[in-house]
């Protein structure tokens, strides 16, 4: 039997927090699972895994942000040393997780849907786990800019899944709500309950910290209520301060997404193309706000993370997995049943198999399950669309999922875009309940990625188009500048000729005169460009000089006539 069946929750959106007391806005859509399989995982406690043969740590911290490598192959590095510099705005800093050698700077395979290699370091351990010095943060705790580049060279990044820099999300204006996300919604993912049972300190500490940063006024710790053991570790860490408020949510997939815990929690709708922090809010996850207090505290980067490792597998559990360690490695940490026939990197709902083992995990990377046809049966064939609309209700964005399945299949991007594609989250709540099995996410994904392509195509060609035509320009000015350098020179000669004749012309007698003014030059043929023509002139003078003094050579008289 199959692990889900759906229905949508509207008791869900009109309860009070009987934790806190606080009121909770409703929310649109969302499926209620009647077994979301936390138990396999939740009550086992951390574990450390053994260091594996090899690390591929990729300089690319998520499909948009990138890093420059700053280490040359068969250099030795040690644990947390920088091995990439953060490129543009948005880029973070990358770290090596242990002390070793690297070995190759080349391109490997990533856990991505797509399966496309990146650039990465490919690091083999010596066994000594050797650190460097670590470089906590000195500066004051309100110094916004700071901290945010100092949690760029930490290597920071969210790690709920998306791995969007931390330092991005702390914004330079105060916000109101700084919100910490613990609700981990989707099923069987449980690494963020093990941390927030384990580390409610260090959770709560850094929210401070980025609260702090941000000149908020409230924190609001967001857990969903399926975690009690979770929410009262919380709470107790949080009891002396003042301004943090944990609260427990109905329990609803996607309840997690930003938008929607924003919503729940505040009654704030951010609308599209817009950003919380544009409304006073700001979110973290929980695993994001540790590590933020431990970077700021301890100068740790983030070089590891909690990943649930679940499914058909003998020991599951959630182990400390450092960045870069294979997933082929990793895996047999679990201990897979033989009926196991793939591997899915995240939850069910938003993840994908992975089609390459020798991938590495990455900041983002969550969850591993080990999916066997009992858990995880194949998806029956897509069938046509009927139009039956059971996608819409629990859309969680609000959104049309028909309409932009219809405009993605027949590639109308425009038009998927003016129906709101990229509020899209991509939880799978509509592709979940579709009788047809349309893989109504991956036309959504295909149609965002087609977008992308054109607007990077845009971009490229726009960039050429700007880098010929400073081209031009610069030809232009260089042939204009070299215009004016030979009209000045041309009228440097001609001065200096003039300033010449002129000097023949009063030294020359006034019986001479005549002769002096037919020796000079016509200013019209020192006035020409031409260099010919000018040569022609003053050969022509230079003849004419010649000329007069042999005449007046000859009308002096001989000297024996003198008296």
């Amino acid at each position: 039997m199959r692990w889900f069946s759906w229905l949508t929750s509207s008791a869900a959106n009109t309860l009070v927090d009987p934790v806190s007391g606080r009121k909770l806005y409703p929310i649109d859509g969302g499926i209620a699972f009647p077994d979301y399989h936390k138990q396999e995982t939740a009550d086992i406690p951390i574990r450390n895994v053994a260091m594996p043969s090899h690390y591929i740590v990729p300089l690319r911290v998520n499909p948009r942000f990138t890093a420059r490598p700053i280490v040359d192959i068969g250099a030795r590095v040690r644990k947390g040393e920088k091995i990439g510099e953060p490129e543009g705005k948005f880029g973070v800093a990358v770290h090596a997780p242990t002390s070793g050698v690297i070995r190759d700077l080349g391109h490997y395979p990533m856990t991505h849907v797509s399966g496309l290699p990146a650039l990465a370091y490919f690091i083999e351990p010596d066994g000594k786990d050797e650190a460097i010095e670590p470089t906590p943060y000195r500066g004051a705790c309100d110094d916004t800019d700071r901290i945010r580049d100092f949690l760029q060279q930490m290597g920071l990044a969210g790690l709920g899944g998306a791995a969007f820099p931390s330092h991005a999300k702390v914004a330079s204006s105060p916000v109101k709500t700084l919100i910490i996300n613990g609700a981990e919604c989707e099923p069987w993912i449980t690494c963020d309950d093990r941390l927030m049972r384990e580390h409610a300190a260090e959770i709560v500490a850094g929210a401070c910290d980025l609260a702090a940063a941000v000149h908020a006024q409230e924190v609001l710790i967001g857990i969903e209520d399926n975690k009690p053991q979770a929410i009262a570790a919380m709470q107790a860490a949080a009891a002396n301060h003042g301004t943090v408020t944990v609260v427990a949510i109905p329990t609803i997939y996607p309840a997690g997404g930003e938008k929607q815990l924003i919503e729940r929690l505040t009654g704030i709708e951010v609308p599209y193309g817009h950003l919380s922090a544009e409304f006073g809010v700001l979110v973290f996850n929980v695993g994001t706000a540790r590590a933020v207090h431990r970077a700021l505290t301890d100068g740790e980067p983030l070089i590891e993370r909690v990943v649930t490792l679940t499914g058909a597998a003998d020991d599951p559990g959630n182990r400390w997995v450092r960045i870069g360690h294979p997933i082929a490695e990793l895996i047999l940490e679990m201990a897979p049943k033989p009926e196991v026939d793939r591997y899915l990197l995240g939850g069910p709902m938003t993840g994908f198999a992975i089609p390459d083992l020798d991938a590495p995990i990455l900041k983002g990377s969550n969850c591993i399950i080990a999916a066997s046809p009992d858990l995880f049966p194949p998806p029956p064939p897509e069938q046509p669309c009927i139009r039956c609309g059971a996608c819409a209700p629990v859309c969680p964005a609000r959104l049309e999922p028909m309409a932009l399945y219809w405009f993605a299949r027949a590639q109308q991007f425009g038009k998927a875009q003016e129906f709101h594609l990229f509020d899209c989250i991509e939880c799978g709540c509509c592709a979940y309940v579709c009788p047809a099995h349309i893989p109504l996410v991956d036309y959504y994904r295909y149609a965002k990625s087609e977008i992308w392509e054109r607007e990077r195509e845009k971009s490229k060609a726009q960039q050429s188009k700007a880098r010929f035509e400073f081209r031009n320009y610069r030809l232009e000015r260089e042939k204009a500048e070299k215009a004016a350098r030979a009209a000045a020179k041309a009228a440097e000669t001609k001065r200096r000729l003039e300033a010449q004749a002129k000097q023949s012309s009063t030294e020359a007698s006034p019986g001479d005169t005549d002769s002096k003014q037919e020796s000079a030059p016509s200013p019209q043929a020192l006035g020409t460009n031409d260099p010919d023509a000018r040569k022609k002139a003053l050969v022509e003078a230079a003849l004419a000089r010649a000329r007069a003094k042999r005449a007046a050579e000859a009308t002096e008289p001989s000297g024996e006539n003198r008296e």
